[in-house]
């Protein structure tokens, strides 16, 4: 008996098995979060569709709206769920003037404008980040020149500023390369008009991080102050950089929106949204109300679905609004 009871105190105790990355990221409270917010889940879906349907327009339009070729002029301002006369085509919103099919246009023009707003959001976070770290960590004049170019920044609407930036970089080159390079100067006047919010939220997450014992040991260890900004401070500040990009994605989508609907943006040969509801506004007392509605609706929804999205986000990442 006492041999019995030996080996079983012997015996190893059993370890249950680690659970995979996955079951953990459902068990985490973001996910318990989105499952008790019915408005988020359906901007979550919604989000996701606009995004396919972005992605694979190519393959779900039934018109290329870029290409002439594919434009039936003569199917010009037909209403919405209605099959051509002369052509035999259906159109689920109707066409435009130029017989360009509205549905196909929309999701075409998603694209560019789901495009020019990553893009932007992307550009304004790196170079904002970027400023961010530096203001924060190495303080003295660096911290005092970027902060006062900052508020400078500050004290004019980023729309205005967008237009400013926009109207001197298109200055600087010839008219013949207006059209060609109109996205990439959207992306640049979007993003110059939005780096200050990124490097305020930075600099004050370093200036906090900087202070605290980890970044002291790693100092007192030798560690380079380059090795101690990317690899230690950097993760503990992207956070509220993440929340703020989420956000920063709808405003940014609405600056291109607005920027094409003033006529500065994109031309009408590469419509966006805002381009489509500047072209639709033309027709709005002409009983071709299809035009202009719908990409406005699109853009409506597209905006607050990623806004919903980065608000709860802010919300679920910061413990104090929980």
């Amino acid at each position: 008996m006492s041999q019995n009871v030996q080996t079983r105190d012997s015996a190893a105790p059993v370890v249950p098995p680690k659970p995979s990355k996955w079951r953990t990221f459902l068990d985490s409270d973001i996910v318990y979060s989105w499952k008790r917010q019915p408005v988020v889940i359906v901007a979550t879906l919604v989000t996701l569709i606009m995004f396919a349907a972005a992605l694979f327009a190519p393959w779900i339009a039934p018109q290329n709206p870029f290409d002439p070729r594919q434009l039936e002029l003569i199917d010009a301002f037909t209403p919405p769920m209605t099959t051509s006369d002369f052509t035999g085509n259906f159109y689920l919103l109707g066409s435009d003037s130029q017989g360009r099919d509205v549905f196909s246009a929309i999701l075409y023009g998603s694209r560019i404008s789901l495009l020019v707003g990553f893009a932007a959001v992307i550009f304004a976070l790196v170079m904002g980040t970027a400023l961010g770290l530096l203001a924060g960590f190495r303080g003295g004049w660096r911290d005092a020149l970027i902060m006062r170019i900052a508020d400078v920044q500050l004290t004019f609407p980023s729309i205005l500023m967008a237009l400013l930036i926009f109207g001197v970089i298109r200055g600087f080159l010839p008219r013949s390369m207006h059209a060609e390079v109109a996205i990439i100067v959207l992306i640049i006047a979007i993003g110059l008009s939005d780096w200050v919010q990124y490097a305020r939220a930075v600099r004050g997450a370093t200036m906090v991080e900087k202070s605290k014992e980890y970044v002291q040991a790693a100092r007192v260890i030798g560690l380079p102050a380059r090795k101690i900004l990317f690899q230690h401070i950097l993760p503990n500040v992207m956070r509220p950089v993440l929340v703020i990009g989420t956000i920063g994605l709808a405003l940014a989508i609405i600056a291109e929106a607005t920027l094409s609907f003033l006529g500065v943006g994109m031309p009408a040969t590469q419509p966006s949204l805002g381009t489509l509801i500047r072209v639709g506004q033309d027709y709005m007392f002409s009983g071709e109300w299809w035009i202009l509605l719908f990409p406005g609706v699109a853009l409506l929804i597209l905006a607050l679905s990623v806004n919903l999205l980065g608000d709860w986000l802010r919300d679920v990442l910061n413990p104090k609004l929980r």
